[in-house]
């Protein structure tokens, strides 16, 4: 930065006083043209207000730039604030979604193991139903069946005793007739052997 007036001015002073003879016989007193010191001194007196009103301004100019520095710390510092804020709070909503979410799955898990309980119990309780239905039919069934095979049993010898007495009836009748002719033999079949039931 370059010297101002006043510091120039009192350079010159200065040189001047420098340039000064001293007194005779004397080591600190000099011998001062007075004109020429108080045309420095006046020009000193004019400049100096214009220097102070110059570094007025300039402190003015430093005051306005630190206060523009300062408005747009402070602003810089309140965004930062208001991110900052903004992601705490953005983090919270995450936190609250994410354990409504953990929540929500635990009770669709929790509500699909009991539909499967309950499929599974209903599915056993059919089963069962049916084994027990098919198991009815199948008694009731084979009691048909023996019923059947009784009732038939008794018709089919009732029916063989039946045929047995008219033979004998036809054989004495015809050794009546003619008693040189023997009567026929007739032996009654031996009822064949059950066959072995394919269930056993």
């Amino acid at each position: 930065m370059a010297s101002s007036r006043i510091e120039q001015i009192i350079e010159e002073i200065e040189e001047f006083i420098d340039s000064c003879k001293f007194q005779p016989l004397s080591s600190t007193k000099i011998v001062v043209n007075k004109e020429e010191l108080e045309e420095l001194l006046r020009e000193l007196r004019m400049k100096t207000p214009d220097e102070i009103k110059r570094y007025q301004k300039i402190i003015s100019n430093k005051d306005a730039i630190l206060e523009d520095a300062q408005s747009k710390a402070d602003a810089i510092i309140a965004d930062a604030q208001a991110q900052a804020q903004k992601i705490v709070s953005d983090s919270e909503v995450m936190r609250v979604a994410m354990e409504q979410s953990r929540q929500l799955i635990d009770e669709t898990n929790a509500q699909a193991q009991d539909i499967m309980d309950r499929a599974t119990e209903d599915s056993n309780n059919i089963r069962m139903s049916a084994i027990r239905y098919t198991d009815d039919m199948l008694s009731n069934l084979e009691k048909i069946m023996s019923h059947t095979i009784e009732t038939a049993g008794t018709k089919y010898s009732n029916f063989i005793n039946s045929v047995q007495s008219c033979y004998d009836i036809v054989s004495k009748n015809r050794s009546e007739l003619s008693p040189s002719v023997e009567p026929s033999s007739y032996t009654q079949p031996e009822p064949e052997p059950e066959e072995e039931s394919l269930d056993e």
